[in-house]
């Protein structure tokens, strides 16, 4: 698949290339991610795990099942490139396979016959290109993967943050969403939202 160029916020940058997650990416992949794991050794598997599991898992564990959802395919999410060196991760699937979102009380679907529904889960940007836009021209890379593989509305959890701790944007922020096109739906707590916009 080719790339998909995204314009960065707020001025554009043609250097940005952004490609699916497919195992000949998996060592920049493993190379962002570093020797954390991106967060704490999650390796993006928080969503997709019950908090049991993920307890369980993180570490080297949760980074042999991202290996084997990037090799297996279909991409688990997009990874951002600048002059060749990924810079930033985004992960996004069809919400069935986000088992904590599904039974989440503060994000769990609206509807049981809401179906066609993508979500944008994380967000990982590589140390010295935070706060560049990079995740935000992910965003808008990922709505547009996901309308080619068929999906009518993309949903996010993003936070709206008291303060600034890091680790706790990894969904992504309100404001993010909001530039890129995306409504409120449901706000469980002060915090966590979740919002949408068409896929189409």
């Amino acid at each position: 698949m080719r790339g998909m160029r995204r314009d960065l916020t707020p001025a554009a940058n043609p250097r940005l290339v952004i490609e699916p997650a497919t195992a000949e990416r998996w060592p920049d992949l493993a190379d962002l991610f570093g020797a954390n794991g991106a967060y704490s050794g999650c390796w993006c598997m928080f969503y997709r795990l019950t908090g049991r599991e993920f307890s369980a898992a993180a570490g080297p564990p949760a980074k042999r099942m991202l290996h084997d959802l990037v090799t297996a395919g279909p991409a688990p999410g997009l990874l951002a490139y600048l002059d060749g060196a990924a810079v930033g991760w985004c992960a996004l699937a069809p919400r069935e396979e986000y088992g904590r979102v599904q039974r989440s009380p503060l994000v769990k679907p609206i509807a049981a016959d809401d179906t066609g529904v993508w979500s944008v889960t994380c967000f990982f940007v590589r140390r010295g290109q935070r706060r560049s836009g990079v995740a935000e021209a992910l965003l808008g890379a990922a709505v547009e993967h996901a309308a080619r593989q068929g999906a009518r509305v993309v949903e996010g959890y993003p936070v709206d943050p008291t303060d600034d701790r890091s680790a706790d944007l990894f969904p992504g922020t309100l404001s993010m969403f909001r530039r890129s096109g995306f409504t409120e739906v449901r706000r469980s707590t002060p915090r966590r939202i979740v919002m949408r916009r068409s896929a189409g």
